[in-house]
């Protein structure tokens, strides 16, 4: 896929935050997201592909037993994440990627999930669709990520934020996916928000096959 000169921008931009973005994130993530990412993986099986895996702060928390792929768009990104991958002994194959495009043929992973990135990723919808394309009939689709607030004080905070984030960094606060995903026919079997709905979290069940 071609990128733009904005998306070469923003990858760059990405690109630099590897070395930090743990230690960054590190009171973000105890703040806001509490057990989020050991919710959504301890629900993985099978085949699984997780998009957009950034530095892989999500490898700690799968089962044991999953077969596991990542993708990342971020070269460096991707250093970090088959480094800790190798720390923790997982034998996952971590490989570089678009979420816009996925390189893995239809209905290929028992299990698909998506942590913290579709805030990110320019074309949210489509990368949507990628992740319904590659997941099996039946199989399961497992998102969190950062939304529009049921606040209507905090949801004016997040426009102000999109204001200068996006323009930025590419990071959209008032997205949601849910809304599309139910749209692709799958059916919610799991769902939360949490911090006055700033955070979401769901498993999502694709239709099986006729």
């Amino acid at each position: 896929m071609e990128e733009s000169d904005r998306e070469k921008r923003l990858s760059r931009y990405w690109d630099r935050q590897a070395g930090s973005y743990d230690r960054r994130m590190a009171s973000v993530e105890r703040r806001f997201f509490g057990d989020t990412r050991r919710w959504l993986c301890r629900q993985a099986a099978g085949d699984v592909l997780e998009v957009a895996a950034g530095t892989g702060l999500n490898l700690s928390h799968y089962p044991s037993g999953i077969r596991l792929t990542g993708v990342e768009r971020s070269d460096p990104m991707l250093a970090v994440a088959r480094r800790r991958a190798r720390d923790l002994g997982l034998a996952a194959d971590l490989r570089q990627g678009d979420a816009r495009a996925l390189e893995f043929p239809d209905g290929r992973f028992d299990t698909v999930v998506c942590t913290f990135s579709l805030c990110a990723i320019p074309d949210d919808g489509a990368a949507l669709a990628e992740m319904a394309r590659v997941l099996r009939p039946g199989g399961l689709l497992l998102l969190a990520d950062h939304v529009v607030s049921t606040s209507w004080p905090v949801r004016t905070l997040q426009a102000l934020a999109d204001a200068v984030s996006v323009p930025l960094q590419g990071e959209h606060y008032r997205r949601r996916p849910l809304p599309g995903v139910r749209a692709m026919g799958f059916g919610i079997e799991r769902h939360e928000r949490l911090k006055l709905g700033v955070i979401e979290r769901f498993a999502a069940r694709k239709p099986a096959a006729a």
